[in-house]
């Protein structure tokens, strides 16, 4: 078994150990020991900044030493030091955005309510501290994976950082800790995973850290500038889109709303789960289509993914929408209950991006792929144009909406600029015949009376939900893959 197969099944199970911390950590533990404004300061604010500020210091070097590094590798006993080559630019990058962060203190404190302000000042110079622990992790995490050494980083970024966070909150709310304290033990969590990263490369004999002019020789740094200028534009875009609306919230509304928003998305993020583990298998066999030039199997593959996650993303989305009292209600905490609005606007909108399938993996991965740039920067415009005029009117429920409306229109746009460039749309019959079996049995389900008891109104509604659905979705054929399952379990 090779180096990246043992790697690949230690990251799997990783992976999913991280998923089912985070889950327990950020619906179960967090809003019972925070307040929603204690919440908003830290995951909605100070962390958004640092990753939007983390990313512009690095200037897309994270991904050019992965796209590079395999120039460099075995070139002398310091891969003719290629480590210092990918950590002095973006050193230099964090001390301009650490002094622009510091110019821009008064600008940025002037956007949020005075009481935010208050709360936000202490722990501004947080924010900064965060941003360069969150640079040299990535950093240091791309060089790791260039190396085909990746478990124990996954391990460091998904589980330990959880682990350490939820104990300071535990710590806090038992009074071991101010809240001051919290928010330094919040930064330290960061800065032990990329120094436990770098004690790791130095175990394994690849932290070389003597910069050399070989480095220059190999590949020209405006070459590598460029393209992390590139990656860049495409990264900030994906930043914006998952933290603008929280920046917004809490500057347009207070701490505490963008607290309760943060809880909302984390709901609503459960229906992507299944979709990202499709994208992650789907993004290199459809560059392998691509190279062999296999429309047929692409187009097939493009609606039988739609078709996967239409089938999925329904019941998901039903399922969570369906009990949203019941997952509230564990929360312990009624004023986090306002962000059930929120909560439906945003699975309608990811069950719409889910539903439309890998058409932005296509367009990423085609002769096009520049385009792909330009509907990532449209979208990350478009949220925040939207949050600019509907949080002031509608709030949480604004926020939310400016999402459903960005990912509905930029989807739209990706499946009509394949189906334009390429002739493929993944859509076909069973998709339509999925929805409206979706659409009857999540109805039965929703006007069945509450028991008085939330446990077993989440097993009446969830077992009716499962029958009707899974029944309705046999008998009319629409998911063929279901069917096939379902005789190989009778044949075992």
């Amino acid at each position: 078994m090779g180096i990246v197969q043992r790697q690949g099944i230690r990251n799997t199970l990783i992976s999913y150990v991280g998923l089912a911390i985070g889950f327990v950590n950020t619906i179960l533990i967090m809003p019972r020991l925070l307040s929603p404004a204690q919440i908003g300061l830290t995951a909605s604010v100070l962390l958004p900044l640092a990753t939007v500020g983390a990313q512009v210091a690095s200037f897309g070097f994270a991904n050019m030493g992965i796209r590079y590094f395999p120039f460099f590798r075995n070139q002398g006993r310091n891969h003719a030091g290629f480590f210092p080559l990918l950590l002095g630019p973006p050193l230099l990058g964090f001390i301009v955005v650490a002094l622009a962060l510091l110019v821009g203190k008064p600008l940025l404190l002037r956007w949020y309510e005075a009481d935010d302000a208050a709360l936000l000042a202490p722990h501004y110079l947080a924010a900064i501290a965060l941003a360069g622990c969150i640079m040299l992790g990535s950093l240091q995490d791309a060089y790791l994976r260039s190396l085909y050494h990746t478990s124990f980083s996954s391990f460091c970024q998904e589980i330990l950082l959880r682990l350490v966070l939820v104990g300071a909150a535990v710590a806090y709310s038992q009074g071991y800790l101010s809240f001051h304290g919290y928010v330094l033990v919040y930064v330290g969590a960061y800065a032990l995973v990329a120094v436990l990263l770098a004690f790791y490369l130095a175990a394994i004999g690849e932290l070389h850290l003597r910069p050399t002019r070989a480095a220059l020789r190999i590949k020209p740094l405006r070459e590598m500038l460029g393209f992390g200028a590139f990656v860049l534009l495409s990264n900030i875009s994906g930043t914006v889109l998952l933290n603008i609306d929280s920046l917004m919230v809490g500057a347009k509304v207070s701490l505490a709303a963008a607290g309760i928003y943060l809880i909302a998305t984390n709901v609503s993020t459960a229906l992507v789960l299944p979709f990202r583990a499709l994208y992650k298998t789907a993004f290199s066999l459809i560059a392998e289509y691509w190279k062999e030039g296999d429309m047929a199997k692409m187009a097939d593959f493009y609606r039988r993914s739609t078709r996967i996650n239409t089938l999925l993303g329904c019941y998901l989305a039903l399922g969570i929408g369906l009990n949203l009292p019941f997952i509230y209600g564990l929360i312990h905490r009624p004023e986090y209950a306002a962000g059930t609005g929120a909560v439906l606007l945003l699975l309608a909108g990811r069950l719409f991006d889910g539903i439309t399938g890998v058409n932005g993996i296509i367009v990423a991965t085609s002769p096009r792929y520049r385009f792909d740039l330009v509907f990532n920067v449209s979208l990350a415009a478009a949220v925040v144009v939207l949050n600019w005029l509907l949080i002031p009117r509608m709030e949480l429920a604004g926020a939310a909406l400016a999402y459903c409306i960005a990912l509905v229109s930029i989807n739209t746009a990706r499946t009509w600029f394949v189906w334009r460039s390429y002739g493929m749309q993944p859509f076909d019959g069973s998709t339509l015949r999925i929805l409206l079996v979706a659409a009857a049995a999540g109805f039965i389900a929703w006007v069945l009376p509450s028991t008085g008891n939330a446990w077993l109104t989440l097993l009446l509604r969830g077992g009716v939900l499962t029958v009707l659905y899974g029944a309705g979705v046999l008998l009319t054929g629409t998911a063929p893959e279901a069917v096939a399952l379902l005789n190989k379990a009778r044949r075992r």
